[in-house]
């Protein structure tokens, strides 16, 4: 298949890039920053990324004194040889040539190509070659058609078994579509089975229903109608009400038992309760004196004690009164906003979470929605209460995995997906939340998480540097774009391509499920992926049997 050539590179290094001259008569506003090009060596491919692009002139007095143009043959004479266009390259990865399909071996670049190589846009089998194909799935790959390329209608997929084995990150500033991106994510990871979903829905968009800003519609299909016919989606709601006014089936409600807390919970909710920093160690203090019941007996106390008791009380365990009265306020704030929990001893053990456990190890992803509870507090309070009983079963079972050495007792790879991951992952919760700890070390525990969010910078740089796959929509602020480049190669080239985004449906996908960065177009979210994850067959298929029923009994 012929590539169409766009120029020739001219000099370069391995260190820096390469440059290439653009073809006579090329048109420089056609490039675009981030488009994925093939340098067609004497022994290699390259395959590169478009990185900058700047004018050159071979005089500098032309610039100084610039030539009339509206001469349709002086322009033609000036183009391309007097003044020119140069376009700078970052070589990805090489293949040799004549390497067929079943010998292919791409290597990251150790070479460059000689002086004059032909620059040439990438083709169909070019993107096939680099970044797999859904046809290959019936070899045991796990592909996922996520997007196009700038300027192509060729899929770039995704191999979700080594999206899902390291934690991963959606990154954009609102109104960017990380959203629509993320449910698509996380359709490929059901689709092609790589792994089971936890996801902790904030705002219920990826569960029943989705809110569409564009012309037609005003809401899309959450994952639960998608794979319906498979019962792949379950939905865990704290607000069952809400889950079935949008149409949809709530599988559990959700309800916590304040036993359930450690005062690491508490610390978390720092922020969203004003509490003072002697609140934190009160609260261990109380876990301590109180057991698991603390919280309960705590302000069981503090409602039926009088000044002089809870004066007693507080000196003889080297507390303040006022600091515990403070603690007690804040703890009737948590209980007013978060209706979900159950204050009152519970004759029966509350066993929603095993059920989670439960269907997480039987393949079924969970979409935990919070109806009314859509604030900061609740979704910072179960996020963590669940995802830290769930970091302790999957440790349990990988230790059983590796004592019996069946494979029939390997965990399932989990990946547990968190919107405004910087309030669990900032430099403060990080070193206190489970998801700090599944981030820096929980993968060969099988577990990883799936953050999305619009301040990258304010999540802890360590964590950033473990984040293996990030996509990546428009940013603006600087700090962001700092945060994101964190721990990865050639920052320079990858800004210039971050700033180029368009503010919608354009994205930069690197690092561990690609085998090289690129900027790809989301696919549409639309009918057409219904009927890709099977939904529109199934229905088809529903119809037909029912109308030969139908047929039989009429």
């Amino acid at each position: 298949m012929t590539r169409a050539h766009l120029g020739k590179v001219i000099r370069g290094s391995l260190l820096d890039g390469l440059e290439m001259k653009l073809e006579s008569g090329g048109e420089i506003e056609a490039i675009k920053a981030g488009k994925f090009v093939v340098v067609e060596g004497s022994t290699y491919d390259f395959f590169s990324m478009i990185t900058d692009l700047h004018l050159a002139a071979t005089n500098d007095s032309l610039l100084s004194n610039p030539p009339n143009l509206s001469s349709p043959f002086l322009k033609d004479i000036i183009d391309g040889t007097i003044s020119y266009s140069v376009v700078k390259l970052r070589p990805m990865l090489m293949l040799k040539h004549g390497d067929s399909t079943e010998e292919l071996v791409l290597e990251p670049v150790k070479t460059i190509p000689s002086h004059f190589a032909f620059v040439s846009d990438a083709n169909e089998k070019d993107i096939e070659r680099v970044f797999g194909s859904e046809t290959q799935n019936a070899q045991g790959k796990k592909y996922f058609n996520i997007g196009s390329p700038l300027d192509m209608d060729q899929a770039v997929c995704l191999d979700m078994a080594r999206f899902s084995e390291r934690s991963s990150a959606v990154f954009g500033r609102t109104g960017t579509g990380k959203t629509f991106i993320t449910r698509i994510l996380l359709a490929g990871l059901i689709k092609t089975d790589a792994a089971v979903n936890l996801v902790f829905d904030m705002h219920n968009e990826y569960g029943s229903k989705g809110t569409y800003e564009g012309d037609g519609a005003s809401s899309v299909k959450g994952l639960q109608p998608i794979f319906a016919s498979t019962g792949k989606v379950k939905i865990y709601s704290l607000d069952p009400e809400s889950t079935r006014r949008r149409g949809a089936h709530c599988d559990r409600e959700v309800r916590l038992s304040i036993e359930q807390i450690e005062p690491d919970d508490i610390l978390l909710l720092q922020e969203e309760l004003r509490l003072n920093p002697t609140a934190a160690e009160y609260s261990n203090m109380l876990k301590n004196k109180f057991g698991r019941a603390w919280i309960g007996r705590f302000m069981d106390m503090m409602a039926n004690s009088n000044s002089d008791e809870l004066e007693s009380f507080a000196k003889q365990n080297h507390m303040l009164s006022g600091s515990l009265e403070a603690l007690f306020r804040r703890l009737q704030r948590l209980r007013d906003i978060c209706g979900f929990l159950d204050f009152e001893p519970h004759p029966k053990k509350l066993n929603i979470i095993d059920d989670l456990l439960q269907d997480l190890s039987r393949g079924i992803s969970v979409v935990m929605e919070f109806g009314k509870y859509d604030n900061m507090m609740s979704y910072l309070l179960v996020a963590n209460i669940i995802t830290r009983r769930v970091e302790e079963a999957y440790k349990e079972k990988t230790d059983a995995y590796l004592k019996s050495g069946n494979e029939v007792d390997r965990p399932k790879q989990l990946v547990i997906t968190i919107e405004e991951a910087h309030k669990f992952l900032n430099p403060k919760a990080a070193q206190q939340t489970s998801f700090g700890k599944i981030a820096r070390e929980l993968r060969k525990y099988y577990v990883s998480l799936l953050l999305v969010d619009q301040r990258p910078s304010g999540i802890y740089d360590e964590i950033l540097s473990q984040i293996g796959t990030k996509v990546v929509a428009a940013l603006s602020d600087e700090r962001d774009i700092n945060g994101v480049l964190t721990g990865t190669s050639n920052p320079g080239g990858m800004r210039n391509i971050l700033a180029s985004l368009d503010s919608k449906q354009q994205a930069l996908v690197m690092g561990h499920a690609v085998p090289m960065p690129v900027v790809i177009r989301p696919r549409d979210y639309n009918q057409a992926f219904y009927k890709d994850m099977g939904l529109l067959e199934h229905h088809e298929k529903k119809k037909k049997n029912d109308d030969e029923l139908n047929a039989l009994f009429n």
